[in-house]
């Protein structure tokens, strides 16, 4: 059933809401094999990854030992400890290793409630030229999340306009957000149509993807795969 003007703000609060505690629920659990993975999940999306190989061998040597030891120290409680390590790393001449510690550092300053911090560490690796663009864009969308509440809603479909997108690894977060953006201002359809395309999209995780299947159906918009036999019809 379709929104009506009289019901959306208060759908729109319970929607807000529900999708800002998915996306920052446990974040204290996130540090560092999230980000790795996360940027796996980006390479491999983007053909990349004999790029990431590469990376992989490039670290292998003293400085991938020592983060492999912070992360797994951060990872089992002593994030002092292995904040400490990573803090020696972000000046490594060596991209993946300099951009996975100022990533960690970021969510370091994050799981201290250090919001400002955390937006400015994730910024700075966005603005980073001289890293990969998968490194740069997963900054983003966490920067974004960060700020989120403090941005105007054409400020975040600015940003992640480009991440918003069918082919892109970032389409459901990315996605989700732009979604609410649309929905402050009070863009129903676009905001239908984002969720359809997050629900239709196979890459996407599938609890994510169900409710954006919920949420274009609220907002008037089917986003249910086509049958088969529609699909052979088609063809």
């Amino acid at each position: 059933m379709a929104l009506t003007p009289q019901n959306n703000e208060a759908f729109f609060r319970e929607v807000d809401e529900e999708l800002r505690r998915e996306q920052m629920s446990n974040i204290g659990r996130r540090y560092g094999l999230w980000i790795i993975g996360a940027i796996v999940l980006a390479l491999v999306a983007f053909g990349g990854w004999t790029w990431w190989q590469h990376r992989q061998n490039s670290i292998a040597g003293e400085q991938g030992q020592q983060l492999a030891t912070a992360l797994d120290d951060i990872q089992q409680g002593r994030p002092a400890q292995g904040g400490a390590i990573v803090a020696g790393l972000t000046t490594s001449d060596k991209d993946a290793v300099r951009a996975t510690a100022l990533l960690t550092q970021a969510d370091l300053l994050l799981s201290k409630n250090d919001l400002k911090g955390a937006a400015a560490a994730f910024g700075k690796v966005a603005a980073d030229e001289t890293l990969a663009q998968p490194f740069r864009d997963l900054a983003l969308v966490r920067q974004t999340s960060v700020e989120y509440d403090s941005l105007q809603p054409q400020q975040v479909i600015d940003r992640l306009r480009g991440l918003a997108d069918k082919g892109s690894p970032w389409l459901g977060t990315a996605g989700e957000m732009v979604a609410i953006a649309y929905l402050r201002q009070n863009k129903l359809q676009q905001a239908g149509q984002t969720f359809a395309m997050i629900a239709q999209t196979d890459s996407v995780p599938e609890s994510v993807r169900a409710r954006a299947v919920q949420m274009a159906g609220s907002l008037g918009v089917d986003a249910a795969p086509a049958a088969p036999a529609a699909a052979n019809a088609a063809q």
